[in-house]
C-alpha cells in the first residue's frame, strides 16, 4: 500500500520545484517575462543575462532553495515508515528529481521552464554537502575567469560525480549513477549554450558590473 506520506512528498517536490522563481520575480519586480528574451528559458542563467547579477543572484538562490527543500521532503515519508540510510539517500534522490522536473516543466507557467542547474544543486547540496560546496568553488572560478554563466554550470556539473567516486568514494551507487545522470541532463539541457560557446557568441555575465541590460 502506498503510503500517504510518500504520496503527499512526491506532489510537494514537483510542486516546489515548479514554482517559477525567474518569471515571478521578473515580472513582480521588472516587467519583464525572462522567457522572451536572452535564451528563452526561465531560469537563473538567462535571469543573469537579462536583467543583471542581482537579479539572478535571488533567482538562484530561490532555485537552489527548492531543490534543497524537494530532497529533505525524504523526512516525510521517514516520519511515516522505518527507512534504511540507503533507502532514504533513495527518496532523496528521488524527490530532488521529481522537483527538478517540476523546474524544468512548471505547471504554473505553461510547462516552460528553466534548466534546472540551481535546483540540482539544491539537490546534491541536501544529499552530499561536501561535493556540492566543491561544485560551488569550481562554478565561482570558472565564471570569474570566463564570465560564462553556462560553461561554470556545466562545469561544476561535473565535478559533482567524478568527487563523489574519487574524492569522497561514496559506497551508495545510486548517487554515482545519479551524478552521471546529471552529466547527461546538463549536456542536454545546454545543448544552444554549447553550440553558442563554440561558436563564441555566448553571453557573458559580469559579476560586479551592476547594469541591466535594455530591454
Amino acid at each position: 500500500m502506498i503510503s500517504i506520506y510518500l504520496v503527499s512528498a512526491v506532489v510537494l517536490a514537483y510542486l516546489f520545484g515548479s514554482i517559477p522563481t525567474a518569471v515571478w520575480f521578473g515580472q513582480a519586480f521588472y516587467g519583464v517575462d525572462v522567457r522572451e528574451y536572452g535564451s528563452g528559458n526561465a531560469g537563473a542563467t538567462n535571469t543573469f543575462r537579462v536583467l543583471g547579477p542581482k537579479a539572478g543572484a535571488v533567482v538562484m538562490f530561490v532555485d537552489i532553495f527548492k531543490g534543497f527543500t524537494s530532497t529533505n521532503l525524504a523526512y516525510l515519508i521517514e516520519a511515516g515508515q522505518s527507512t534504511s540510510n540507503v533507502q532514504f539517500v533513495n527518496y532523496q534522490l528521488a524527490l530532488g528529481v521529481i522537483a527538478v522536473l517540476g523546474h524544468l516543466f512548471p505547471v504554473f507557467a505553461g510547462f516552460r521552464g528553466g534548466k534546472g542547474v540551481a535546483t540540482l544543486f539544491g539537490m546534491i547540496l541536501a544529499i552530499h554537502a561536501p561535493a556540492s560546496l566543491l561544485c560551488v568553488t569550481v562554478f565561482i572560478v570558472i565564471l570569474l575567469t570566463t564570465h560564462y554563466v553556462s560553461l561554470s554550470s556545466i562545469m561544476a556539473g561535473f565535478t559533482f560525480p567524478f568527487s563523489i567516486a574519487f574524492l569522497f568514494k561514496t559506497s551508495i551507487p545510486s548517487v554515482l549513477l545519479y551524478g552521471i545522470a546529471i552529466c547527461a541532463l546538463i549536456l542536454i539541457t545546454h545543448q544552444k549554450n554549447i553550440e553558442r560557446l563554440l561558436k563564441g557568441h555566448e553571453s557573458k555575465v559580469y559579476l560586479f558590473k551592476n547594469k541591466k541590460k535594455k530591454i
